[in-house]
C-alpha cells in the first residue's frame, strides 16, 4: 500500500491519500480524541502523540497536530497507523453510518434561500475545500447572515477567514442577494 501525503493551506494539518475510499459518502470530523470512539482509524491516529484532530473525506484523511510537534517526528507513525488500519480489515467507522449532507436542517420562511445556499456550497465550495483536506457545512441562516462550520484542514487554518470573507461570502452574495454576511461557527 502506498499512501501519498499533501500539505494543506493549514500548516498544522496534513492530508493523507491512502489510494482507496475512506468514506463512502459524506465526511466525518473528530475534533478531539474523545469523539473518536466509533472509529477504529481515528482511534489509531489519536494514539500518535501530538495529534489534535482527525477528519475523513471521500478519499483522504487529514490529521491536525499540536504546535509543539514537528511533522518529521510524527508523520512515519501516522503513515504506519493508516497502513495498519487498512491491513486490519476494520471499518473506518463502526456501526451504521447515517449518511447526510453534513448541513444543518433549516425550515421556515427562508427555506428556499437556504436551499440555494446549500446548493452553492455543495457544487462550488465543498469540492474546492476538499482539495485542501477540509469541508465547510451550512449551520444556519438568520437575517441575511449565513453561519458555516469549518472542518478538517479548514478548522483553524490561518487563511480560513480570507476564504470565508473574500471567497464564500462574495460567491453567495453574488448569487443570492438576501445574503449580507458569512460567519464561522464552532460546533
Amino acid at each position: 500500500m502506498f499512501i501519498q501525503t499533501e500539505s494543506t493551506p493549514n500548516p498544522a494539518t496534513l492530508k493523507f491519500l491512502p489510494g482507496q475510499s475512506v468514506m463512502e459518502m459524506g465526511t466525518a470530523d473528530f475534533p478531539s480524541a474523545d469523539t473518536a470512539d466509533k472509529s477504529p482509524l481515528a482511534k489509531r491516529l489519536f494514539a500518535v502523540q501530538g495529534v489534535t484532530g482527525v477528519f475523513f473525506g471521500n478519499d483522504f484523511v487529514t490529521v491536525t497536530k499540536a504546535d509543539t510537534v514537528e511533522w518529521d517526528h510524527i508523520k512515519p507513525s501516522l503513515l504506519g497507523a493508516i497502513m495498519e488500519h487498512y491491513q486490519s480489515g476494520d471499518p473506518v467507522i463502526e456501526g451504521d453510518q447515517v449518511q447526510n449532507s453534513g448541513h444543518a436542517e433549516h425550515t421556515g420562511e427562508d427555506s428556499e434561500i437556504v436551499g440555494q445556499i446549500k446548493e452553492l456550497l455543495d457544487t462550488r465550495v465543498r469540492p474546492a475545500v476538499a482539495q485542501d483536506g477540509g469541508d465547510i457545512t451550512f449551520h444556519g441562516f438568520d437575517r441575511g447572515i449565513v453561519y458555516l462550520h469549518m472542518q478538517g484542514a479548514c478548522a483553524g487554518c490561518p487563511s480560513s477567514t480570507l476564504t470565508l470573507k473574500m471567497g464564500i461570502e462574495n460567491l453567495l452574495r453574488h448569487y443570492i442577494p438576501e445574503v449580507v454576511e458569512v460567519r464561522p461557527v464552532a460546533v
